[in-house]
């Protein structure tokens, strides 16, 4: 009875592959791509009110707003990171501050946060975050525009570039 499954010659075999593969350059080390930082976007500062407060739940809810913090380099996900959320909604326009609240992320970098039904200002229905730490890593304002007016939720992630 011979053992098919690791011979000598299947030895040799597979070796020569991949020897042959590797000096031809159709292997390489698995290198991780770094994850670049997220820019500030066009008006994503409008109407922004430094220090809201961290709330359970903006105004009546129905509506919510989520996503990711990262650190750029090496992507590793960012807990205890305060994001400040705002829009033009059923229950005020961007400029009241009880539109405006914060959030932390958790230990996976992850914050979510119910706020009212966001509607259309300036002909677009959108959002408004931020990362407004400006210590260890930098300011990002974010204004992510949803497809409709229709839609119940809108996710935004931030990938944060040290200081």
């Amino acid at each position: 009875m011979t053992d098919d499954k690791l011979t000598r010659r299947s030895m040799l075999v597979t070796s020569g592959a991949v020897l042959a593969l590797g000096t031809a350059g159709l292997i390489s080390p698995l290198r991780a791509a770094p994850v670049a930082p997220t820019p500030s976007m066009r008006g994503g500062a409008n109407n922004y009110l430094p220090d809201a407060p961290v709330v359970e739940r903006i105004g009546g809810g129905g509506f919510w707003m989520s996503g990711t913090v990262r650190r750029a380099g090496d992507g590793m996900p960012l807990a205890g990171r305060r994001i400040q959320i705002w829009a033009h909604t059923t229950e005020g326009n961007e400029r009241d501050p009880r539109s405006h609240g914060a959030t932390l992320t958790d230990d996976q970098g992850r914050f979510r946060l119910e706020m009212p039904q966001i509607v259309p200002a300036f002909g677009q229905p959108h959002g408004h975050l931020a990362y407004d730490d400006d210590v260890e890593f930098k300011t990002v304002f974010l204004r992510p525009v949803m497809r409709s007016a229709d839609e119940t939720s809108l996710s935004a992630d931030f990938v944060l570039e040290a200081v």
